[in-house]
């Protein structure tokens, strides 16, 4: 049996959560891998731990990537990536390429689909505007928005403007399944 994955990439509000949750409306085999945050914020779908927890996890060498981002640490770790291979085909959210590039590297049996997901700018703004974020948060959200880069290689690219997430899901169920 082959071992799926998917990696939703892009940058802020380019719709890797509603993409996200198409697909696991679509099938259940899709499983949200929730990454690793230290600090305050937005604690919904991630695991969030302490300073220590995740310096465990880099003494042991279970840290696959990590970046710094709005005043927190995210963290795709081995153990955890794991455990989501073993429960379904785990959709990930990154949204650097080297990121992209460590998850392949440290699961190379994975047959792994890469999504780039973007959207117009004006789009972004109005999608953060609708999250009811504050200014500042906003703010941070579309620097790291024009900091995003293009990904060199993707399986499937979509302007997430022109399409409904289901429709975007179908394409990567698709793609997955092939």
């Amino acid at each position: 049996m082959i071992t799926r994955g998917v990696i939703l990439y892009g940058p802020p509000a380019a719709g890797k959560d509603s993409t996200d949750h198409a697909l696991r409306e679509r099938s259940v085999d899709y499983v949200h891998f929730a990454r690793i945050k230290v600090g305050s914020g937005n604690e919904d779908a991630y695991r969030m731990v302490t300073k220590g927890a995740l310096n465990e996890l880099r003494l042991r060498r279970d840290v696959i990537w990590e970046n710094r981002r709005y005043g927190a640490i995210y963290a795709v770790d081995r153990p955890g990536l794991a455990e989501a291979l073993d429960s379904g085909i785990p959709v990930i959210h990154l949204g650097q390429p080297e990121a992209v590039e460590a998850v392949v590297t440290a699961f190379p049996e994975v047959r792994w689909t890469v999504v780039e997901l973007w959207c117009p700018v004006d789009d972004a703004e109005r999608r953060l505007k609708k999250r009811g974020d504050s200014a500042l948060v906003q703010r941070m959200r579309m620097e790291a928005w024009h900091e995003t880069p293009k990904l060199d290689a993707a399986d499937v690219r979509v302007d997430t403007s022109l399409v409904f997430p289901e429709f975007v899901a179908s394409m990567i169920d698709t793609k997955v399944r092939a």
